[in-house]
């Protein structure tokens, strides 16, 4: 029996369902991100006393630049869930980028977007 080299189609209609409702949960949690970050709610240091004003403003600051940053790394997650529907629709979805083979299962739930396998993210990091 030949080892096999891909995932079936209906192997692939799973993963595409899991990455799927990813990606919709990563959405809005980037578009509630970028909503601290424009300010959309209302919430701002302008309906507070000016006593306040000064320190709200310097968190306020703060936690944008945390929100911008939290909002970078979702809109990076965003865009590796969408390459990996594209994999998924060329039929390569699981096949390890250095080895050919394919990544188990099991890591493609746990972290759907993976290129590569364990054996060889490890090996790439000791490079």
């Amino acid at each position: 029996m030949s080892e096999k080299t891909r995932y079936t189609d209906e192997e692939l209609l799973e993963f595409k369902e899991l990455i799927l409702q990813k990606l919709e949960k990563a959405q809005k949690e980037y578009d509630s991100l970028r909503g601290l970050i424009n300010n959309t709610d209302g919430n701002d240091t302008a309906d507070t006393s000016p006593t306040f004003k000064i320190l709200e403003e310097g968190a306020s600051t703060l936690s944008k630049e945390e929100a911008g940053q939290l909002a970078q790394r979702q809109r990076k997650f965003i865009q590796h869930l969408q390459n990996a529907l594209i994999r998924i629709e060329n039929k390569t979805y699981g096949v390890c980028c250095e080895t050919g083979e394919l990544i188990p299962k099991e890591r493609l739930r746990a972290v759907p977007h993976a290129t590569r396998s364990v054996e060889a993210k490890n090996s790439q990091k000791k490079k």
